[in-house]
């Protein structure tokens, strides 16, 4: 696993508390929670939540039967436990998005929602996705727009040195990556995912509007410039729902999980996964299951 890019781990942050709760976020969650409803289907049976932290927007993928949360770090997931409690119709699972410890086409839906930003091979994340989702399956992608107003102005004044018009990926800080939409949509295409609708989110992401403004007037205003994304994309974020075409891999398997080294199926016998082929062992505990292949002291 040499060429695995490096992961972004948030083990032992309080960023749900720090970030969400108290970091004057709520205009950006309104705006998400809008996008998503507009984007999500009406029903499905089983949706992969990738990144999906403390669980803030699990509750919001109300048309589907299970969801299988996906983070790499176990102290985000454990939250996300506390917070949905111990129902069934939810999974817990602890793994990088690169290695993603399924069976092929297993999924009939997905959704990254701030989570690519963080992604250091974002096409090789995109093929990985893909690999586990069954043909026609949606696939909602959330990304960090390089190609934003706040950057385009601020490149123009001379206040910032990179270009928000270059293809290539914009590292702001360590792990924290800007993409541009021409390139994002390359990607996919690429990676096997036909575009259906593209949203632009957080118009209206200026720190005085958010202190003045009520955030359900914001951000249903937000709501009305959203459809514009079909368009042009300057804002923040950008919301792409997309469908899995080419085929599907069509390796049927009657197990949702696959060695995260080798590819192999595995047998569901928490609270310990054996390979049966390389030898990994992974743990079941907490009611997180742990497909890190190289997991950080806890």
């Amino acid at each position: 696993m040499t060429d695995t890019p490096p992961v972004c781990n948030y083990e032992g942050s309080d960023y749900q508390t720090s970030f969400w709760k108290k970091g004057g976020r709520a205009y950006e969650d309104a705006c998400e929670a809008i996008a998503l409803k507009k984007l999500l289907p009406v029903r499905g049976e089983h949706l992969l939540e990738l990144g999906a932290g403390a669980g803030r927007n699990t509750l919001r993928y109300t048309g589907y039967h299970q969801v299988t949360l996906v983070d790499y770090s176990r102290t985000q997931l454990l939250q996300a436990r506390q917070h949905l409690g111990d129902s069934p119709r939810f999974r817990f699972v602890a793994a990088d998005i690169y290695h993603l410890p399924f069976v092929n086409d297993v999924f009939d839906g997905s959704t990254m929602i701030r989570t690519l930003h963080h992604m250091a091979d974002a096409p090789k994340a995109l093929t990985e996705i893909r690999r586990v989702l069954a043909l026609e399956a949606s696939f909602i992608l959330e990304f960090a727009n390089k190609r934003n107003w706040k950057a385009m102005l601020r490149y123009l004044l001379k206040q910032q040195k990179w270009s928000p018009y270059t293809l290539e990926p914009e590292e702001f800080a360590t792990l924290n990556f800007d993409f541009h939409p021409t390139a994002i949509r390359k990607w996919l295409k690429v990676a096997g995912f036909k575009v259906d609708q593209t949203l632009t989110v957080s118009h209206f992401r200026v720190g005085f509007l958010k202190r003045t403004l009520p955030v359900n007037f914001l951000a249903a205003l937000d709501g009305t410039l959203q459809w514009t994304g079909k368009f042009v994309q300057f804002t923040p974020s950008v919301f792409v729902a997309t469908h899995a075409i080419g085929g599907g891999l069509q390796t049927k398997s009657d197990s949702l999980f696959a060695c995260p080294a080798c590819g192999s199926a595995l047998r569901n016998t928490p609270p310990l996964f054996t390979c049966p082929n390389c030898g990994h062992t992974f743990p079941v505990a907490d009611g997180i299951y742990d497909f890190r292949l190289a997991p950080p002291a806890e």
